[in-house]
């Protein structure tokens, strides 16, 4: 594991020299407004953004991770910033093996999972987000990712809200987004594990190279 950390880091490491001024990390992308409904697990999680019911104001922003043209294979994302939280998934696997691994999608429709376990007061957390089975698709390309579109949350296998996206924000503004996982935590909700470690050396540098700033998350609607 140290050493598959150690390349990582090394791997990013390059391809932030060789993106001064973009992103290396997910360059293609559309940011949205939009709204997250949490209605719970029905049990304790221990931590008050699943816990609680609530529905917040949220940054959502949708990305190819190589930012290959149109409906090509690619790594999907979806970062959400939420009351103080930024939460990066990433299109994953299926089968118990490749289920915490990033995995190229053809499809925005497809799970989305965060490649790190999130620790809560109580226990581990696996975070992740997957289609909305009554809601629109989000189609092929980024381009067709429609206003409107939801996305189930679901925190180790318990459904716990339903994500929706608003208008989208202005290229300018998607361009000037900085999600950090690292610093916008809270103490009852926070990934953890070495590949997060090493993620958050990557981040930190390509925001620093692009001069972006990063912000806290949204609070709950009143």
């Amino acid at each position: 594991m140290r050493l598959l950390s150690t390349a990582l880091v090394i791997g990013l490491g390059v391809r932030v020299v060789r993106s001064r001024h973009r992103r290396f990390l997910h360059p293609a992308g559309r940011s949205f407004t939009g709204t997250l409904e949490i209605w719970g697990a029905g049990e304790l999680l221990g931590a008050a953004l699943l816990d609680q019911p609530a529905v917040y104001g949220v940054t959502v922003r949708i990305s190819k991770g190589v930012g290959t043209k149109g409906a090509r294979g690619d790594i999907r994302g979806v970062a959400i910033r939420v009351d103080g939280i930024d939460l990066l998934l990433s299109s994953t696997g299926t089968t118990p093996v490749t289920k915490r691994l990033p995995v190229p999608r053809r499809s925005f429709d497809t799970v989305y999972g965060a490649i790190t376990p999130y620790r809560s007061a109580t226990r581990k957390l696996y975070l992740e987000t997957v289609p909305d089975p009554d809601g629109r698709s989000l189609g092929r390309s980024l381009a067709t990712v429609p206003s409107g579109a939801t996305l189930l949350l679901r925190a180790s296998d318990h459904t716990v809200g339903r994500l929706t996206l608003g208008h989208e924000l202005p290229p300018a503004v998607d361009e000037a987004l900085a999600f950090d996982p690292v610093r916008n935590t809270t103490a009852d909700l926070h990934p953890t594990g070495l590949i997060h470690a090493s993620r958050a050396v990557a981040y930190r540098m390509s925001q620093r190279w692009r001069g972006a700033v990063t912000s806290r998350g949204s609070r709950a609607c009143p």
